[in-house]
């Protein structure tokens, strides 16, 4: 029998050895890193304890009264307007106005011609006076019994018969006449001196102008801060800027943008604000308590919402959604914040909700600009 090597039987046992020693799983070396890695803080952790709180500047606003501006763009238009049209066919005999005429309720605006009206009033009258003057003896007679009561109501009938007659002519001839229905401005004149025109024929538009009217459409969100009374400030393109107030809220949203017509009366006697110009109008609610800080101030959450970040009595970032009352040149009129908020002014985009900083007061030009602001520059 062949005899064993002792080389081979030593390999043998070392390779059965490891194989061993690998299915165990225990690595000692190999152990000890992974149990050092674990043991060792992360950078995130290493980083918060060395790195201090982050110093933002803070200021606590002062608190005013402001009314809340809802802007609307709109357009001017005619308190009243009419257009006048002819009541009968004929021929134009008389045409006072034209265009830029300032005419009075009643004022002539066109005549025809007559045409034989005026003779048929005329001999509608004649004959009134006829049937007065027999219904007068009639009358005498049957209170004495001259005269049966039958022949009386006759006389009677025909004197009505008689005023029903010049009525009717009356009224044939004044519809030759065509008069301003109220006191206005005429802004279109459609017939020449002397045309034929037929029944219903257009010869002039009339408009008043005061007072002018400013139109705009004001969404369901905001309807319930306005009412009819309240004042309105209108801004015409051309720079013009006049005061006036709510006349009329409509209760019926257009359908296709869910608004609200209003109208706005603006007093212009003089005339100098024409229909039809763009307008952009600011309407003015209630009086709501505010604070006005810096367009700059404002930011995003973490969830896209608008506000401002301040900082609480524990140095805690917190979020402040807002409501805008008002944009104005000195900065924004923002309602929603707490009277005792600490607005951060400076650094808010560098820290987030939940942040530790360290809070300090804003410099002294921020805080004057600030209180500036509240006491002068808000209505």
């Amino acid at each position: 029998m062949p005899k064993i090597k002792f080389h081979k039987v030593a390999a043998v046992a070392v390779l059965i050895a490891t194989a061993a020693w690998v299915a165990t799983g225990e690595f000692s070396s190999v152990g000890s890193a992974a149990d050092e890695e674990a043991a060792a803080p992360t950078p995130a952790e290493t980083q918060e304890e060395q790195t201090p709180p982050r110093t933002v500047a803070v200021v606590q606003p002062p608190r005013v009264d402001h009314s809340r501006a809802i802007r609307l763009s709109g357009t001017t238009d005619a308190d009243k307007r009419a257009v006048l049209a002819t009541r009968a066919a004929g021929v134009i005999e008389d045409l006072p106005i034209r265009q830029g005429s300032r005419v009075e309720k009643g004022d002539l605006i066109a005549k025809l011609e007559a045409e034989g009206k005026e003779a048929s009033v005329e001999t509608a009258r004649q004959l009134l006076a006829q049937r007065e003057a027999e219904a007068d003896a009639a009358s005498r007679l049957a209170k004495t019994g001259s005269m049966p009561k039958l022949q009386l109501d006759n006389a009677m009938s025909a004197l009505a018969s008689a005023r029903s007659q010049l009525e009717m002519a009356q009224a044939e001839l004044d519809r030759n006449t065509l008069r301003a229905p109220f006191a206005g401005i005429i802004d279109k004149v459609d017939v020449e001196l002397g045309s034929s025109v037929s029944q219903g024929a257009q010869v002039a538009t009339i408009i008043n102008l005061d007072p002018i009217l400013a139109r705009g459409e004001v969404s369901e969100r905001d309807l319930a801060y306005v009412e009819t009374g309240d004042k309105a400030e209108v801004r015409l393109v051309n720079g013009m800027t006049v005061e006036g107030e709510i006349r009329y809220i409509s209760r019926d949203a257009t359908a296709a943008t869910r608004t609200f017509r209003v109208e706005v009366a603006v007093p212009n006697a003089d005339r100098k604000v024409p229909a039809g110009m763009t307008a952009e109008v600011t309407l003015r609610a209630d009086p709501v308590s505010a604070t006005i800080l810096p367009r700059s101030v404002v930011t995003l959450s973490n969830t896209g919402d608008l506000g401002i970040r301040a900082v609480n009595g524990d140095n805690e970032v917190v979020f402040y959604p807002i409501d805008l009352v008002d944009d104005t040149p000195k900065g924004l009129v923002l309602g929603g914040i707490p009277a005792d908020a600490r607005v951060i002014v400076e650094g808010q985009e560098l820290v987030t909700e939940g942040d530790v900083v360290n809070p300090v007061e804003a410099d002294k030009e921020m805080i004057n600009k600030l209180v500036s602001e509240a006491t002068g520059g808000t209505q």
